[in-house]
Parts: structure tokens; C-alpha cells; sequence
């Protein structure tokens, strides 16, 4: 077999794409497919041959391809075992799919090369070879599948008030960009997870959450926001003190003021319009609130529940 070597960025690049979330049939074909695509010279292949390829191939041409780009064979299987382990314990998987995880690659020299800024898949990798304290969220026990970005941003912070560290409990945050993707990613992973999922929606969403509830597994749940979206949600004083703090020499309305707006968004881009600042966008403007939650006064009821609700 003759090969183009990958460069350690390509190495790296390959196994934060091997260790992410995600269904570990799709992910492993196609970073295994490519890589053998791009660097084996022979015997050579197109994409036809391995679309038709056993897995057991597929899985052994990427494994010798990257274990002789970092010029070592596998001495030990443990970090593979353990990477096998946490993914049947994460995803419904065939016999198929199992034989692309029982691979040689040789992590433990691969992690010597990983920079000091990873990201959380990569620490957990680092932290099954003993090299690494902290892991993030992972390993991964539960899924919060939201509407937006503010929740994705908010909520762990918010958590932290409640005594209840996101990371910790491995709760996985995925904004879904908007209601009707909600539910094609429940139906998803529904469909491929084992862990819980904890589904939130904002309270325009009831014709979504009709479509969701049929395929709620007993181990998942879901909250309605009881009125308006989830930005609705966040104290008005906590509103106010972002506003003052990010927005200074500039008049900004009373907290009263502030109550009048049914939609707390709406209230947000009529400011921001009249006030002659950039366009008001919820990511940026979360971003400060977190900045500015300081105790529980800052987390109002509903959230509370939200947090109890995920807790469970």
C-alpha cells in the first residue's frame, strides 16, 4: 500500500470530527471515505468503489493511512475501547456501524500533537488517554434542544444560579434555529439516541409541539413557554441593567417602561432602532446579559422551572 502522508493539522482535523456528536455511522464513513479518497495512492480508489466497499475495508485503508502519518502502530486498545463504549452508551447502532468503531487508529500518539485549545470532544479524548482533568460536557448525558441562540447562551448561566452546572451533568445544548427545526432534529435523534432529550419552545410553537409529542420516548420531556418567546422569560430589571451597562450616555427607558412591550424582542428592536445603534441581534445582545447576571435574583420563576424541569 502506498500513501500520502496527512499533516498533523489534517490529523487533528479528521479526529475532532471522528469525537463529535454525531451519528457515528455518517460521521466515521465519510471522514474515513475521504481520507482515503485524498491519500491513498495504491491501490486506488473512487468514490463509486467505496460506496460498495465492505466497512472492515473502509475502516482498516484510513486506519493504516493515519497510524503511518504519525509513524506508530496501535500499541494499545483502550482509548478505542473506551471511545467505543461512550458512543453505544450515546447511539442506537448496527452491527455495521460497530465494526467502523472497532478500529486500531493509534490515539495515543495522535493526542501528543493535539494544540493546547481544543475543543470539548478533544479534551474527552485527552481525558480517557489520562492527560486531561477537565472534559466540558462530555461525556454527553442528556440533550436541551432549543429554538435560538439567547437559550443556548442563557441557560447555563442561569443554571449556575440554580446549583445546576450544565457541564457537569453533561447537558448538551443545541439550537436549532427555529421551531419547525426543532422538530426535525427531535425526529432525529429520537430515532438514533438513547440519552434523554429535554425539548423547549417557545409558546408560538404549539402546533410543533402537537408533532413532537407523539414521539416522546418516557425518558424525554418538553416545556411551552407559557407566554411569548423565551427572551420574554428574562427579568425586566436584568434587561434594564444590560441596556445601562452596554449602552452608556444613552437613554435608556424605565423598567416600567420596558413592561408595556408585550415582546420583549420587539421592545429590544424598537430601542435599538431609535437610539441610532447598530441592528439590535439576539446573540450579541445575550452575550451582554450573560455578561451581566450577577444572583438569583436575576433568574425569574419560569426559568427556575425550566432548570428543575431539565434536572430530572
Amino acid at each position: 500500500m502506498k500513501i500520502k502522508k496527512l499533516s498533523n493539522q489534517q490529523i487533528i482535523i479528521s479526529i475532532d470530527r471522528l469525537t463529535r456528536f454525531k451519528d457515528p455511522e455518517s460521521k466515521y464513513l465519510r471522514v474515513f471515505k475521504e481520507i482515503i479518497l485524498n491519500n491513498l495512492i495504491e491501490p486506488k480508489f473512487k468514490k463509486n468503489d467505496l460506496d460498495i466497499m465492505d466497512y472492515e475495508s473502509i475502516r482498516d485503508y484510513a486506519t493504516q493511512i493515519i497510524n503511518e502519518s504519525v509513524s506508530a502502530n496501535n500499541k494499545s486498545s483502550y482509548i478505542n475501547n473506551k471511545l467505543k463504549e461512550y458512543e453505544k452508551s450515546i447511539f442506537l447502532m448496527d452491527s455495521s456501524t460497530e465494526k467502523l468503531l472497532n478500529n486500531k487508529i493509534n490515539y495515543e500518539e495522535i493526542i501528543k500533537i493535539l494544540p493546547e485549545h481544543i475543543p470539548d470532544n478533544l479534551k474527552y479524548l485527552k481525558f480517557l488517554s489520562g492527560n486531561q482533568t477537565e472534559t466540558g460536557v462530555f461525556p454527553i448525558k442528556k440533550i436541551l434542544l432549543c429554538e435560538g441562540i439567547t437559550e443556548e447562551i442563557l441557560l447555563p448561566e442561569f443554571a449556575k444560579l440554580c446549583n445546576y452546572d450544565f457541564l457537569k451533568h453533561g447537558i448538551y445544548i443545541i439550537s436549532a434555529g427555529g421551531k419547525n427545526q426543532v422538530v426535525k432534529y427531535f425526529y432525529n435523534y429520537a430515532n438514533s439516541l438513547k440519552i434523554p432529550i429535554f425539548v423547549l419552545l417557545d409558546n408560538d410553537a404549539k402546533e410543533n409541539l402537537k408533532q413532537i409529542q407523539p414521539k416522546l420516548r418516557k425518558s424525554d420531556k418538553i416545556h411551552l413557554v407559557r407566554s411569548g418567546e423565551f427572551e420574554d422569560l428574562l427579568p425586566k430589571s436584568l434587561i434594564y441593567k444590560t441596556l445601562k451597562y452596554t449602552t452608556e450616555n444613552i437613554s435608556i427607558p424605565t423598567t416600567e417602561e420596558i413592561e408595556e412591550f408585550s415582546s420583549t424582542v420587539d421592545f429590544l428592536t424598537e430601542f435599538f432602532r431609535h437610539r441610532g445603534l447598530h441592528e439590535f441581534k439576539k446573540s450579541d445582545f445575550a452575550m451582554s446579559v450573560r455578561d451581566n447576571i450577577s444572583d438569583i435574583s436575576d433568574v425569574s420563576e419560569e426559568i427556575m422551572e425550566i432548570i428543575k424541569e431539565i434536572n430530572y
